[in-house]
């Protein structure tokens, strides 16, 4: 069960960074009172020295849990983040499921607010936009482990199904990525005359299906075969190409070509 307050963690004030620090802190408001007094010369120190690690040796070099704290500076820039930081990851895991997770869910931790979920959702949108630009107008079966990338930070942490499809020109660049369907933990509706309908309007020529699945094992249902062969069906009979439908799991994928389902 997820944890939603920790009785040691102090009282964070969740407030956006000002557009313009005072002089002489150029990217960081100025320490006020924390707990009665002002805020500790360790803390500040704590902050500075973890910034030149991160400058030095990049985000590799740091824990999970530093890594977080630097992104949590600009929420919370008057007080010591690195409670919060643990909290996050005692709550949601590692990294990547603090970053990925719902607002909603996010908010239930004990200082977690809206200024700490807006600096989190932007890192997950720019990891997102990051690994697209890997794919978009490329090649996709000459690129297909970037394509499992994008798939993965995209979908693999997500709580429902999504079904996307990806639509490819003649010569397998991906022209379009789009979202057609949101569902359930373990259900999302597909309408094939609906996905083909849209290649159509792309002049796309083939599609690649992507969905997940939240429980984290990629082995397809049945309905996610009875789905896929009606898919198959419409495209055969308007001259689309389907090359694959990629389940995504939380830490690997199925994909039906490989796997004789297609």
């Amino acid at each position: 069960m997820m944890r939603q307050t920790c009785t040691m963690a102090p009282s964070f004030r969740d407030t956006p960074l000002p557009l313009f620090a005072p002089p002489g802190d150029e990217d960081e408001a100025a320490p006020t009172a924390l707990s009665g007094g002002r805020l500790p010369s360790y803390i500040a120190d704590h902050r500075q020295r973890l910034r030149d690690r991160f400058l030095q040796a990049g985000g590799p070099a740091l824990p999970d849990y530093e890594l977080l704290e630097l992104v949590l500076f600009r929420a919370i820039p008057r007080q010591d983040v690195k409670p919060l930081a643990r909290l996050l990851l005692e709550t949601f895991g590692d990294f990547n499921r603090v970053v990925t997770a719902s607002p909603a869910r996010l908010e239930l931790v004990k200082g977690a607010g809206p200024a700490v979920v807006l600096e989190l959702k932007l890192v997950e949108a720019s990891a997102q936009r990051l690994m697209r630009a890997r794919v978009l107008q490329k090649p996709l079966l000459s690129s297909w482990n970037a394509l499992l990338d994008y798939c993965h930070t995209t979908m693999s942490h997500r709580e429902t199904e999504q079904f996307r499809v990806l639509f490819l020109d003649r010569k397998n660049v991906l022209i379009a990525d789009e979202e057609q369907a949101k569902g359930t933990v373990d259900h999302v509706p597909v309408y094939p005359r609906e996905i083909v309908k849209r290649a159509l309007e792309l002049n796309a020529s083939a599609l690649i299906l992507v969905h997940n699945h939240p429980s984290g094992d990629p082995t397809p249902s049945d309905a996610d075969l009875s789905m896929t062969r009606q898919v198959t069906e419409a495209c055969q009979a308007l001259g689309l190409t389907l090359h694959d439908h990629l389940i995504i799991g939380k830490s690997q994928e199925l994909s039906f070509r490989s796997a004789g389902y297609l």
